[in-house]
């Protein structure tokens, strides 16, 4: 992967890198799209992370479909697919870790300790072994990019981080592979995160700024739906992910929600327009 990666870089072309876990869905292939777009050739690799799985998460019963993953790939015109196994990622006597401060502590990384360690040390091994111009993340995992965005500035690496936007089912689920996990029931139950944040930003749209009538919003519609449990729901910065009072600056509503086992997340993201009180809603 080493070789080919500078022997594109030798004959000056733009190498888009799509990192994966595999279970591919439509989510994966957009990103795909995006990378054709602006890069030849592109890469996409396969790997389940051992080391973001806390040890009563589900890596053992995470989705691998490795054939079918490929002719996905293939079809959305990925030009190289990268396997690397976990002996080749982390090696006998593997010692070193990325750990991005002051962002991998809060939400998600309370709540999966240990989680944002592993995602920032395996993206950081990948992009030093793809050595992409470009590198294509989804905005549905905002935490992990905001994380992966620091880092790659903290160490100075040589790729760029784009940031893409949510891919959802025609009901608005967001596709994730652990949506894989749910009963039918589950399923029905599971646009209850689509729909607190839906009230949300009708809240906003008629004026609302205050960040506790919004998360007061977003609890009451979670909680209306029996088969679902709030880990968080909470109004945060976009920058530091800190929470914050009142919508003045870009920001995100960000929910974890549990169906029965399965544990989803998702998120709007708000941004004023200019020096108005107009505000624009990215889902």
């Amino acid at each position: 992967m080493k070789e080919a990666a500078r022997q594109a870089r030798a004959e000056s072309r733009i190498i888009g890198f799509v990192p994966t876990m595999g279970a591919l869905h439509e989510g994966h292939t957009a990103l795909v799209q995006r990378s054709k777009l602006e890069c030849s050739p592109v890469i996409a690799s396969i790997f389940v992370n051992p080391k973001q799985f806390g040890p009563n998460e589900d890596f053992a019963k995470y989705p691998r479909k490795l054939e079918s993953d490929s002719e996905k790939f293939s079809a959305a015109g990925v030009d190289t697919l990268f396997l690397p196994d976990a002996a080749e990622i982390y090696p006998t006597g593997f010692r070193t870790y990325v750990t991005v401060e002051g962002l991998s502590d809060r939400l998600e990384g309370r709540s999966r300790p240990g989680h944002f360690r592993g995602v920032a040390t395996v993206v950081m091994k990948l992009l030093e072994i793809v050595e992409p111009h470009y590198a294509y993340f989804g905005r549905k995992d905002a935490q992990q990019v905001r994380i992966i965005s620091q880092m790659v500035r903290d160490l100075n690496l040589e790729t760029e981080i784009v940031v893409c936007p949510i891919i959802r089912e025609p009901d608005g689920l967001a596709l994730s592979s652990r949506n894989a996990y749910l009963s039918a029931d589950e399923r029905r139950a599971a646009t209850v995160l689509h729909r607190a944040l839906e009230a949300a930003r009708a809240k906003l749209s008629a004026g609302v700024r205050d960040a506790l009538q919004l998360q007061s919003t977003m609890r009451k519609v979670i909680a209306a739906e029996p088969l679902a449990r709030v880990d968080y729901a909470e109004i945060v910065d976009a920058d530091a992910f800190e929470p914050i009072t009142r919508i003045a600056r870009p920001c995100y509503a960000v929910l974890a929600v549990f169906l029965g086992k399965t544990r989803l997340i998702d998120n709007l993201y708000v941004e004023p327009v200019g020096d108005s009180e107009e505000l624009a809603y990215h889902l």
